[in-house]
């Protein structure tokens, strides 16, 4: 019965397809697409943060889904000759399985390489510590976007666009230290604020502030990055020296079965 039930939903949706009177890209369109739904909420940025900004979402998840569907359909053409409800729905999970092991696999990557994206922040910070001393921070931080990080550009055009909009609150700012949650990026952040506010008057006191708190933010990253160097020769010397003791008990093993062969 299940068979016949989807043989028939086949030979009704191909006609609707071939006619028109169903249009794909009312689902599949990469602005506008009913499908867009199936977007996680965190996708933009997992796939900005490894990507950078040259590459659309959107344009990735209409792939996953299209990849799932077709790897959906090609296990239920094998599994098309022995139906039943347990195999439709772990053809189902299959599929859905499919479509999210992409979005996992950026989810992995971000937090495997979380400590480098932190890495970058204090340096970023810099460059912007040096745009405000000729101009506001809004208009140093509009300044900045150009040479910023990849992975941080998105969300500074989305703090210029809402304090563009009129938005004078810290909220622009805490937007982007939620949607960046490295060390000490909220701190960072409601200084960037302070500075903002400050009167020109201030101003050089509160740059003056800013500027240590970048300086010791740039020497936790070096001593984060020697810490992970010194790791990474560890591993190697430790790597080295379980091959090497175990080549050596080794020829030592083949040269006593030798012996007592003799």
């Amino acid at each position: 019965m299940m068979i016949e039930i989807l043989i028939i939903a086949v030979l009704v949706i191909i006609p609707l397809l071939y006619s028109g009177k169903v249009n794909t890209r009312t689902f599949l369109d990469e602005e506008h697409g009913f499908l867009l739904f199936l977007k996680e909420k965190d996708y933009d940025f997992y796939v900005a943060a490894k990507y950078g900004e040259s590459v659309n979402p959107n344009k990735l998840l209409m792939s996953r889904i299209k990849n799932a569907f077709y790897g959906t359909l090609i296990i239920f053409a094998m599994m098309v000759s022995n139906l039943s409800f347990i195999n439709v729905v772990m053809i189902l999970i299959i599929g859905v399985l499919l479509f999210k092991m992409p979005y996992l696999s950026l989810k992995s990557y971000y937090k495997k390489y979380m400590h480098q994206i932190d890495l970058l922040l204090p340096y970023y910070l810099k460059n912007l510590e040096i745009l405000c001393q000729n101009y506001t921070v809004p208009v140093a931080i509009a300044r900045s976007i150009e040479t910023a990080p990849d992975v941080f550009k998105s969300g500074l055009r989305q703090m210029i666009a809402k304090i563009d909009a009129g938005d004078s609150t810290i909220q622009p700012y805490m937007d982007f230290a939620i949607m960046y949650p490295v060390r000490d990026s909220m701190r960072m952040m409601r200084l960037l604020y302070r500075l903002g506010l400050g009167a020109q008057e201030n101003k050089y006191k509160q740059l003056l502030i800013f500027s240590k708190s970048v300086s010791s933010l740039q020497n936790k990253a070096r001593e984060v990055k020697y810490k992970n160097r010194l790791d990474t020769m560890e591993k190697k010397t430790m790597i080295m020296l379980v091959v090497t003791g175990g080549g050596t008990m080794v020829i030592l093993l083949l040269s006593m079965l030798m012996l007592f062969g003799m």
